[in-house]
């Protein structure tokens, strides 16, 4: 038979001290450990991604914004390091953190050049 506790539970009654609180890093690293076997989907997808949607940025931003060369510098960089990141054998953490950190720079660099 079940039964019917009325006390509700304690990180849901307001007593943010008894709650298992985790930090953003030890959710990321939960996911990453989850993604382990899929290491060879994320590193073609990122390098699908960064050839389609980011290495045409730099001309974009270069020819109609002005913006400097230095977007070709960073954007080849994450493209090539991606590259080895993904054949050399580095962890499923270091791939999604540096697809996640190209995604970010490469849509503060619209932002800065656009806006």
């Amino acid at each position: 038979m079940s039964t019917i506790y009325l006390q509700a539970p304690a990180n849901l009654a307001g007593n943010t001290a008894v709650g298992n609180r985790q930090s953003l890093w030890t959710k990321f690293n939960a996911f990453a450990a989850g993604e382990a076997k899929h290491r060879t989907l994320w590193f073609m997808v990122s390098m699908i991604v960064q050839g389609v949607f980011f290495l045409p940025i730099p001309a974009i931003l270069i020819y109609y914004f002005g913006a400097p060369v230095l977007c070709v510098i960073l954007t080849m960089g994450f493209f090539f390091t991606n590259v080895i990141l993904g054949m050399g054998g580095s962890s499923i953490r270091t791939m999604i953190a540096f697809f996640v950190l190209s995604i970010v720079t490469h849509l503060l660099m619209l932002a800065v050049y656009i806006i």
